[in-house]
């Protein structure tokens, strides 16, 4: 992206920062503390952190393809690039799931539950499943407008399948690491249905900000937004409140269509505060937007301090999952933040400084992972 939308950075940036405090409070906060009654409306507002990233990838994607198309239509140079990168938040995701992180050891090892928490489908998974249809399917339709027709029918049915599939354990049918993908039977946090649905939405509202952006209505597209997020959150809580249920449907909360549409409208809202927030202040330059350019060094780097194993066994979560009191959680949640916003930053001027020296410098950071991987025995 030549420049830089401020306010998608705003969203992707918080999400990241938020994201942080969602694991350590998750993972180090004493069980009793989770009992009580703010840490309900905390968890509430941490559950809006996936569905901002998977919004917010879709956004991006969409809205940075137009202008590629062309190239990725005649399978250039930008089509294999963008199929890398993919690639890479795929591989990114399964990497943070390993159950050893020796191949000799995932072989020998591995038990069943080991095996399905490798296969789980995490928000990394989902979105680069996400890009993937997004991204072939803007090859195979050329006109805007049937695009975005098609998006909302996908999105329609992800929200409409979700409760009728949720309860079914496809395992039984077919082999787990696609079963994976459909639903949280095993393991998974955020299969497909109807996660999904929030990328999809995303490359919807990617494609009607264009359109307004292009004929001068970018005020107009964002009141419009603020309006149609604020009915989606008091329609969805009003209507998700009903005693009624969806015959053969699961109860779940989490795939309940007005519980999506909830979260959907909060989205909407804080899409459009960031978009305020950005035209007024004027400002390109915040610790919040070095972490959002930087976000999927913030996901994984921050994932693999808490719970990776680098000594045997053990791990900070190991360790210290559970003992915290509301005082060290917090004290470690800002530590966390401050050292990932700063290598953020440092790694962010390098690449615009020294771009093939940064290249190559991940490029020897992979491939060093890559050999340990397959030499380590223990």
């Amino acid at each position: 992206m030549k420049q830089r939308l401020v306010f998608v950075d705003l969203l992707r940036g918080w999400a990241a920062i938020v994201m942080i405090e969602v694991h350590v409070f998750n993972g180090f906060l004493l069980p009793a503390i989770k009992e009580e009654r703010w840490f309900g409306l905390l968890n509430y507002v941490n559950g809006l952190v996936a569905p901002a990233f998977l919004f917010i990838s879709g956004f991006v994607f969409v809205l940075t393809s137009e202008r590629k198309l062309e190239e990725y239509r005649t399978f250039g140079s930008l089509f294999w690039k963008q199929l890398q990168r993919i690639a890479l938040v795929w591989t990114i995701g399964y990497g943070l799931h390993l159950p050893f992180f020796s191949f000799t050891r995932i072989l020998r090892e591995t038990d069943e539950r080991g095996w399905l928490k490798f296969y789980q489908a995490d928000v990394l998974h989902c979105i680069a499943l996400g890009l993937t249809i997004l991204f072939i399917l803007r090859i195979i339709v050329l006109e805007a407008r049937r695009y975005q027709n098609v998006l909302a029918w996908i999105s329609a049915a992800l929200l409409l399948v979700a409760p009728i599939v949720w309860d079914i354990d496809f395992n039984r049918w077919i082999t787990a690491p696609f079963g994976a993908y459909l639903n949280g039977q095993h393991v998974s946090q955020f299969p497909v249905f109807n996660w999904l649905a929030f990328l999809t939405l995303g490359g919807i509202s990617a494609m009607r900000f264009g359109e307004a952006r292009n004929s001068g209505r970018e005020f107009d597209f964002f009141k419009s937004l603020t309006y149609l997020g604020g009915t989606l959150i008091v329609g969805g809580i009003l209507i998700r409140e009903l005693p009624f249920r969806f015959p053969l449907a699961s109860n779940a909360i989490r795939v309940n269509p007005f519980f999506f549409a909830e979260r959907t409208g909060i989205i909407f809202v804080l899409l459009a505060l960031c978009w305020w927030y950005a035209s007024a202040r004027k400002t390109e330059r915040s610790f919040v937007i070095d972490a959002s350019k930087e976000s999927l060094m913030v996901y994984a780097g921050h994932l693999l301090v808490i719970f990776g194993q680098f000594s045997g066994e053990t791990s900070l979560w190991s360790l210290y999952g559970g003992q915290l009191n509301l005082g060290g959680a917090s004290i470690a949640t800002t530590l966390l933040i401050a050292v990932f916003i700063v290598a953020a930053k440092l790694w962010n001027v390098f690449k615009s400084k020294h771009p093939e020296e940064s290249k190559m410098a991940s490029y020897t950071f992979f491939t060093v992972l890559v050999v340990l991987f397959f030499v380590r025995s223990h």
